[in-house]
């Protein structure tokens, strides 16, 4: 079991992370933080926070129990120009919550040995967990709504990570000042870094970029100097799987998964990477060759980031699309949708789909109805934020047949054993929240997370998508 804590040094000194783990002694290389003349005073003020939220007892220690141990790791906590992370007052739209981790109760029974440091030399006690830590229970992001006349604000929650925003700065102090009193909040500053995305203010809007993170991909993988590519896919040939095994499997599945996750402000990395990944079991090296044709086109696009426009639109329009029996081993289909809210880009998906259809038809209804539950569930967030939907949902699909099925009450002997999603679909097209119309393949943008493209349709698809260049930045601009 392995348990991370946040450790704040406030002020200017850089941030550590802590970690509990059953492993053995410290290695040498992670004593660097000692070196920093607060690190005794880190250690007791993590140390009382862990009393004073009352994190544990002491008991006398249980015969035949496994007793977890504990030991003392420190990592520095980078921005996202590669400095040491600092605090500052300036702003109120970041923060960060200090032993967040200690207001969980728990549930199981968990013997840890006492801190080294901090052990009571004449007992033998152990200390009987009361609180959660990380890795104890499972954390996911949360958006917090506060709504009453004319003063709204949400904060979002990831962990001990805040991001929070108000219609008014009188609001944002308010709500701020009222955290400080329940919890130690560390305020840092505007926001510009967040899990890894860095968000830009521009005079159109908000740039979203994870230019560093695409560097230290291509850095993990020896390839910062590599010759760049204009294409990341191969067109004319599907991956198999097939070839000799790669010599580093490890190597492969950890830059697959980072790829993975580049691809939340790079969409247009998608369907190339959910190809990578469904050979992350057995890569070959015939998947290893796409993986670097991958990176040698990150190499040419560091650059590009997803951008997201100020706009008062209020249309929420799909693309569904699916590449029937796509894939060469299984048979089954790769589907894939994008979904906009007037120019912006709120969210897509490409994924291998579960079941086999036995038509192009049955492939492309099923994305369609994937993708109606996904605008639904995006109406009824934009309920709860208070700013409701009244136009009808457009979802566009190239095929003719899953239109027509969208909207014709007859039940067909080729659609019976999918007729849960007929119902599903036809009960929102019914309700008149929702018309499924055709689309030519030509404007069917969700066609780029289902299948590789030819560079003119790519590049005109990925500027649809909005991933592009960063625009000037302007101070204050919004």
């Amino acid at each position: 079991m392995v348990t991370r804590f946040k450790v704040r040094i406030m002020k200017a000194n850089p941030t550590y992370t802590l970690h509990v783990t059953t492993s053995s002694p410290i290695p040498k290389s992670h004593f660097h933080a000692l070196q920093d003349p607060n690190w005794k005073q880190v250690m007791c003020d993590e140390y009382k926070a862990l009393i004073d939220n009352n994190t544990w007892v002491l008991v006398p220690r249980p015969p035949n129990v496994n007793i977890i141990s504990s030991i003392w790791l420190y990592k520095h906590k980078y921005n996202a120009d590669g400095s040491l992370n600092r605090f500052s007052t300036m702003a109120y739209s970041s923060l960060d919550v200090k032993n967040a981790f200690l207001h969980g109760h728990l549930t199981e029974t968990v013997y840890m040995h006492q801190p080294s440091g901090f052990t009571d030399l004449a007992h033998s006690d152990v200390c009987l967990l009361q609180k959660s830590l990380y890795g104890l229970n499972k954390t996911d992001s949360s958006l917090f709504i506060f709504h009453k006349g004319p003063d709204t604000a949400y904060l979002l929650l990831y962990v001990d990570d805040i991001i929070l925003t108000a219609f008014s700065t009188s609001l944002l102090q308010r709500i701020i000042s009222l955290l400080h009193a329940e919890f130690a909040i560390a305020d840092l500053g505007p926001l510009n870094y967040f899990l890894g995305i860095s968000p830009k203010r521009t005079t159109s809007g908000i740039f979203l970029s994870q230019m560093k993170y695409a560097t230290e991909i291509l850095e993990q993988a020896h390839m910062l100097n590599c010759n760049p590519c204009r294409t990341l896919i191969d067109t004319e040939k599907k991956l198999e799987p097939e070839g000799s095994p790669v010599t580093d499997p490890t190597l492969y599945r950890s830059l697959a998964g980072s790829l993975q996750y580049l691809t939340f402000t790079r969409p247009d990395l998608s369907y190339a990477v959910q190809q990578l990944c469904l050979y992350m079991h057995d890569p070959r090296e015939l998947h290893l060759n796409a993986m670097i044709r991958v990176l040698c086109y990150l190499r040419r696009t560091t650059y590009l980031g997803l951008q997201l426009f100020r706009s008062t639109t209020s249309q929420l329009i799909a693309y569904s699309d699916a590449d029937w029996a796509g894939c060469p081993a299984t048979r089954r289909s790769t589907s894939g949708y994008s979904i906009f809210l007037g120019e912006n880009l709120l969210t897509w998906s490409f994924k291998r789909q579960d079941t086999l259809s036995r038509s192009s038809a049955e492939a492309e209804y099923r994305e369609v109805a994937n993708v109606v539950a996904e605008t639904s569930w995006i109406r009824n967030l934009l309920c709860e934020l208070h700013t409701p939907l009244f136009t009808t949902t457009l979802v566009y699909c190239d095929n003719v047949t899953a239109v027509y099925m969208s909207a014709n009450p007859v039940q067909h002997q080729r659609t019976k054993h999918i007729k849960i999603d007929i119902h599903f679909v036809r009960d929102r097209v019914a309700a008149g929240h929702v018309r499924v119309l055709h689309v030519p393949s030509r404007f069917q943008y969700a066609n780029i997370f289902t299948k590789g493209l030819p560079y003119p349709l790519f590049t005109d698809f990925r500027s649809s998508l909005s991933v592009r260049k960063s625009p000037a930045s302007t101070a204050g601009a919004y």
